[in-house]
């Protein structure tokens, strides 16, 4: 387990910058999903950076719609969406209000609460595996559409909240293309990751879904 003491909440100029600066630096961050239940704290190793009018994998690449609304701002926003039919992910918004942009949360350590995330991630055969990916990791924490919009920067009760914890030292942070993202947008090294850690997602580039015949 991961050990940290630095448990301030991430101030909203954190996220009010570019999200190129934005997503390296989350890592290492903690969030804390608060439930009825009890809380869930989740060590951030793995995530992806999505540069709305200048992406062609971002969501905001054609303009603001009522789904992607949250991404225009303000930062430090919780933009959830549902993919698939079947999974929700969850993304932090940055940059400034107007402008869409997010962080895509791909993976993370849960080092609080893990026997609540077991309950809801009962296909997973260890710890580590609990929010290995960012539809596991929306499942282990119980984020859903719901949760669109949530303000994860306010001092007050609130059920996502981000912590300082420990930023990762340059060195051990590596970067490469997007999984699974496809056209121009594969071409962007912008998924951010903690070297060497187990919990990290393994990459798969884009592979086409062929159409029923």
């Amino acid at each position: 387990m991961f050990a940290t003491s630095d448990r301030t909440p991430l101030p909203r100029a954190f996220f009010d910058r570019p999200v190129l600066e934005v997503a390296p630096d989350l890592l290492g961050r903690l969030l804390v999903r608060t439930t009825p239940e009890g809380p869930i704290t989740l060590r951030i190793t793995e995530v992806e950076a999505y540069d709305g009018p200048n992406d062609p994998g971002s969501h905001a690449y054609r303009g603001r719609t009522p789904r992607n609304d949250v991404m225009f701002g303000p930062p430090g926003h919780v933009y959830v969406y549902f993919t698939y039919g079947m999974w929700h992910c969850m993304n932090l918004v940055c940059g400034p209000e107007g402008r869409a942009s997010a962080v895509l949360l791909r993976a993370g350590e849960v080092i609080e609460g893990a026997d609540l995330a077991r309950k809801r991630r009962l296909s997973a055969r260890h710890d580590r595996e609990l929010a290995k990916g960012p539809a596991r990791l929306a499942t282990a924490l119980g984020v859903d559409r719901a949760l669109d919009g949530t303000d994860a920067c306010t001092s007050g009760d609130t059920p996502l909240k981000m912590l300082t914890g420990s930023a990762v030292p340059s060195d051990q942070v590596r970067n490469g293309p997007r999984t699974g993202v496809s056209g121009d947008g594969a071409v962007h090294p912008w998924r951010y990751w903690v070297a060497d850690d187990p919990t990290v997602s393994p990459y798969r580039a884009h592979v086409p879904r062929r159409r029923r015949s």
